[in-house]
């Protein structure tokens, strides 16, 4: 017999395995991109929620697996998984791999085991690449990054502005007209953006060293 969370996690490892976050395969098999967001996974009154046998037979359409390969999957992949989307710093800027509200959507990322399981839906994983944000970030570093999460003065945040712009800067101050931010790197400038450019900012809440 299968557990809700085996069930769950089979998803998010078919998911990794055709090189997409769990947003991402819901879209390629036609379903609303929440459909298999971790918030999902629970309803408000606390109890499991399943995804439905028409949810699964649809995502195996598009992955060309069959029923016989998800369970197998199923068996195999445990019921805590620590596997979080992967995607490198430059490629991410390139636009495509993120949905408005900053959350992974789309194809073309890869898989991380995060140190422990995440908690909410949405984390997903940066590499640096390069020396931009050096010394707090060195090339081939892994961040872990919380879309949605809230953000306080001091934090280091991913930004994302409307023209896509991508960068990792600590929150200096933010209103609703403007926000500030301070360079990882003191040989690149400090920011100050009005938030009519910003798309979304999202919280770094670990680091690999």
């Amino acid at each position: 017999m299968f557990s809700h969370n085996r069930i769950w996690a089979a998803i998010d490892a078919l998911a990794a395995r055709h090189g997409l976050s769990p947003s991402g395969l819901a879209r390629r098999a036609g379903l609303d991109p929440t459909a298999f967001n971790r918030s999902k996974r629970q309803g408000a009154d606390g109890r499991s929620r399943w995804p439905s046998t028409e949810s699964i037979s649809k995502l195996l359409e598009v992955t060309g697996d069959t029923i016989e390969d998800f369970f197998q999957v199923a068996r195999k992949t445990p019921e805590q998984t620590g596997i979080i989307p992967l995607i490198g710093f430059a490629q991410a800027g390139v636009g495509g791999f993120f949905d408005d509200g900053g959350f992974p959507a789309g194809e073309g990322w890869d898989v991380v085991e995060f140190p422990a399981s995440p908690s909410r839906s949405g984390v997903y994983a940066l590499e640096v690449q390069g020396d931009s944000m050096e010394p707090v970030y060195r090339d081939g570093n892994v961040i872990i990054v919380e879309p949605g999460a809230q953000v306080r003065r001091g934090d280091r945040v991913v930004v994302k502005t409307r023209q896509g712009e991508f960068m990792v800067k600590v929150l200096n101050r933010q209103s609703p007209k403007a926000i500030e931010l301070l360079s990882l790197n003191p040989e690149h400038p400090n920011r100050a953006l009005d938030m009519a450019e910003v798309e979304w900012v999202a919280r770094v809440i670990w680091a690999s060293q």
